[in-house]
């Protein structure tokens, strides 16, 4: 829990940060740059090059910073590869999407260096006219290779899925010009896993790809490597990366979005009110599951909670719940030492991802405005949101 408030602990009791009004998120700088130094250190010992998976995290506020320390953006749409060349532009921008547009492909290869395709169908219709741009063209391949454990909806080798060419598909569908085409092969199979979890799936693209991967000039190994967490092993990821680049001549990429900004920003919230229901305490914020932090009804999970225990190991317990009407807005069950009262203000932890990007205006919930928390603890408003951000997504402007 220390590694998670920690850039907090200088500025918590400050007049400062009781002025903020809540709900509002915080984005840490000084662990942004912790993350980003672990990432370029792991780049210059490998010669890999690591993107921002800007589905996770794209407060591009923060992408001249992260330019320092990262090689480029990846991006899942049009909207995003425009974001990562607008706002990185010294960086490759990277295209993953499960299906292009003809409308929109054009635009598209205005900002993309690399695109990537999910079919062979997909890549024999778009693919010459991104090599005819100079577009480097990758395929995502699905290795069968499942490695998480009770999050099938993250799982890309889930049966059934979407997302990836299985080989079965691959010798049926490939041909000699469309193979011609290819420079990469991408895939993407964790999901906040260590590198154990990614030496098990290359063994299985090995095993069913090897034949392919000397042809190639890059292979793309995604997202999901928890690279920044404490008790990562950064010794296997680096001999993963390594075995890869010199078995088969490729440049070797990662596109993390969580290890970028993991533990790198709060969510404030102050308690609006305290009920009671057969017991149960229950404590409603000013902040919404479903609204403000949507993974943790969708994971789902239970966020850290600074002075905070989510295992009952504390004296008062309680049910923290948002102001909506959906009765499942819960956060989760916590503890703490003292009782809580109007007023008060918690701050969760690890909000940098997943959070200011998916957030919503269900309900009419105001979108939480966004700071930035310098290095010499001094916050720095980046955003702020009103009526018009509810009202102007849903109608004429």
């Amino acid at each position: 829990m220390d590694e998670i408030f920690n850039g907090l602990a200088s500025v918590i009791s400050g007049e400062n940060i009781k002025a903020l009004k809540t709900p509002c998120y915080v984005i840490d700088e000084k662990k942004l740059i912790f993350n980003g130094g672990i990432l370029a250190s792991v780049a210059a010992r490998t010669g890999c090059k690591i993107l921002l998976a800007q589905k996770a995290f794209s407060n591009y506020d923060f992408y001249p910073l992260l330019s320092d320390y990262l090689a480029g953006t990846e991006a899942s749409g049009l909207y995003e590869a425009r974001l990562g060349k607008e706002e990185m532009p010294s960086g490759e921008v990277h295209v993953f999407c499960a299906a292009y547009r003809d409308d929109e492909f054009d635009e598209l290869l205005k900002y993309a260096d690399h695109i990537v395709f999910n079919s062979v169908g997909q890549l024999r219709k778009f693919g010459s006219k991104a090599k005819a741009c100079g577009k480097s063209v990758g395929l995502r391949i699905n290795p069968e290779c499942s490695t998480q454990e009770g999050h099938e909806i993250y799982d890309p080798c889930a049966k059934g899925s979407r997302l990836g060419v299985t080989r079965e598909v691959w010798d049926r569908d490939m041909t000699p010009d469309a193979l011609a085409l290819l420079d990469g092969i991408h895939f993407h199979t964790l999901c906040e896993q260590n590198s154990d979890a990614l030496e098990i799936t290359l063994r299985a693209v090995e095993e069913k790809f090897g034949d392919v991967l000397p042809s190639m000039k890059w292979i793309n190994m995604g997202g999901g490597h928890h690279i920044t967490k404490g008790d990562y092993d950064v010794e296997t990821l680096e001999r993963v990366l390594v075995y890869a680049r010199d078995k088969w001549g490729v440049q070797v990429y990662l596109e993390p979005g969580e290890a970028v900004a993991l533990n790198a920003g709060y969510l404030l919230t102050r308690v609006l009110d305290i009920v009671e229901n057969n017991g149960v305490k229950i404590a409603i914020l000013d902040s919404s599951a479903a609204c403000h932090m949507p993974d943790v009804i969708e994971m789902p999970y239970t966020p850290p909670l600074m002075d905070a225990d989510s295992e009952g190991g504390k004296a008062f317990c309680y049910r923290l719940g948002g102001p909506t009407c959906l009765s499942g807005d819960v956060i989760g069950e916590y503890s703490f030492d003292r009782e809580l009262a109007v007023g008060d203000m918690l701050v969760f932890g690890d909000m940098a991802i997943y959070t200011t990007c998916k957030n919503n205006t269900f309900n009419g919930m105001p979108l939480p405005d966004i700071y930035r928390l310098k290095p010499d603890g001094v916050f720095e408003k980046l955003t702020e949101f009103g009526y018009r951000d509810f009202k102007y997504r849903l109608g004429k402007n």
